[in-house]
């Protein structure tokens, strides 16, 4: 292997101290071994080739530069992308400075390369041209009619429904108040006179194509909803509720893309994950039956679905019996379980309320329902309970806790009449609450 010496001398092309053979890239230095460093081609890599203190199982890296051909021979990746960077940074036709900032190239070849390749090459002009089209009839200045078939509601003035529809009048087929409604008011005051300077003519100028732009803009967005059947807000929202629960939500954060999208493609992409979401759900089904060893979808699967149900019906029974067991001195929960077995022997869907009257004859207010609150999440279980029946929202109770915490500690202890003087809600809530923070340890009577 001491020949491999005499292929040094080449720092571009290192040979391969397996096969002696000049490197073509892609190949593998060791990051392990070295100095000098221990290159190996593809064919001797993967035959996993050990020479020395080399071993197959070290460290490795794959070299590769850019220095092969893309568009034309004799000029590699790499002068490719400095070409155009150079460009990007002395401008169009300054050749001689990007030629300097090239270093590898002369002008001349510069120039006739960017210009065949880049300027007048066929595959390049068409799809600028293709761009610039697009770009047209995207911010086209003509009127964007409604067709008759999308025909939207015509609600009275200052409605719930026009104000829904952000004031759009149908028979005019625009909208009371336009996108960047004031952008008129900077052109009020503009007159081009003959004895205007250049710097104020040109000043002027630059107004009227900010002004233009900004219609452009109007322009784009009521294309959008013309294109997405936006105007009708409620049919489009009686449209989202027929997908699940989990594809509304993937709707409502995907809405904000139907901007860069057509509403055909937009809509593709909503069925495409509806569509996931159904065959998702189909194979936990199928799994959940080959793990109960279901071979037959016509009595296997039925018979399944059916004990199934029964069992999740006894269960929530058994639930709502060991609750009711627990409570047992409480006659209000007692009720309440009654009321919710009454419930669901009867097919309707139970709903957690109390029916317990006060002294006047009055049903006391249902409990609070918490799911989703803000808050909820840093309440423990008998934290939750309090606020449910105090009817108290997590983040509310947070704040007179914590009030009340910071007062008892800064006196050493607490009476109902400050901490009623603290925190100014109902005396009855700021007892319980008072109550509560006292039997839980929070505070100290004073």
């Amino acid at each position: 292997m001491d020949r491999l010496a005499s292929f040094g001398t080449d720092p571009f092309k290192p040979p391969c101290r397996g096969c002696s053979t000049y490197l073509v890239e892609p190949f593998i230095k060791c990051a392990e071994c070295g100095p000098p460093s221990f290159y190996l081609c593809l064919q001797c890599f993967t035959r996993g080739f050990e020479y020395k203190k080399h071993q197959s199982d070290h460290k490795y890296e794959i070299m590769q530069t850019s220095d092969f051909p893309v568009l034309e021979p004799g000029w590699t990746a790499q002068e490719e992308m400095a070409l155009l960077e150079a460009v990007m940074d002395c401008g169009f036709g300054n050749w001689q400075d990007v030629a300097y900032q090239m270093r590898t190239k002369t002008k001349e070849e510069c120039e006739c390369h960017y210009m065949k390749h880049f300027i007048n090459n066929p595959l390049f002009s068409s799809t600028l041209l293709s761009l610039r089209q697009m770009e047209d009839a995207r911010t086209a200045d003509s009127a964007i009619p409604f067709k008759p078939t999308d025909d939207p509601p015509r609600p009275t003035f200052d409605s719930v429904l026009s104000r829904d529809m952000a004031g759009y009048m149908p028979a005019r087929a625009d909208f009371m108040e336009e996108f960047d409604n004031y952008a008129e008011w900077d052109l009020k005051d503009i007159d081009f006179v003959d004895d205007d300077s250049d710097i104020l003519h040109a000043l002027k100028i630059a107004v009227v194509d900010i002004y233009h732009s900004r219609l452009k803009e109007r322009q784009r967005r009521k294309k959008i909803i013309r294109d997405h059947g936006l105007i009708n807000l409620r049919k489009f929202q009686m449209l989202e509720r027929r997908y699940p629960k989990e594809v509304q939500d993937l709707y409502e954060a995907m809405r904000r893309f139907a901007r860069v999208v057509g509403p055909i493609e937009h809509d593709k992409f909503i069925e495409s994950h509806a569509l996931e979401f159904e065959l998702r759900r189909e194979i936990r089904r199928l799994q959940e039956y080959r793990q109960a060893g279901i071979r037959s979808f016509c009595t296997g699967a039925k018979v399944y679905e059916r004990v199934k149900r029964v069992r999740e019906d006894e269960r929530r029974k058994r639930t709502m019996l060991c609750d009711a067991l627990q409570y047992i001195q409480d006659g209000r929960a007692c009720r309440q379980w009654l009321h919710k077995q009454a419930a669901i022997d009867a097919g309707i869907t139970p709903v957690v309320t109390t029916i317990t009257t006060t002294g006047t004859g009055r049903r006391s207010a249902p409990p609070l329902n918490l799911t989703g609150l803000p808050g909820t999440e840093k309440l423990n279980e008998r934290e939750k309970e309090l606020c449910q029946v105090v009817r108290l929202v997590p983040g509310a109770y947070l704040e007179y806790k914590q009030a009340l915490l910071n007062e008892c500690r800064r006196q050493g202890g607490l009476r109902l009449a400050q901490a009623r003087a603290l925190i100014k809600i109902d005396v009855n809530k700021t007892r319980k609450i008072y109550d509560f923070l006292i039997k839980e340890g929070y505070i100290n009577k004073a």
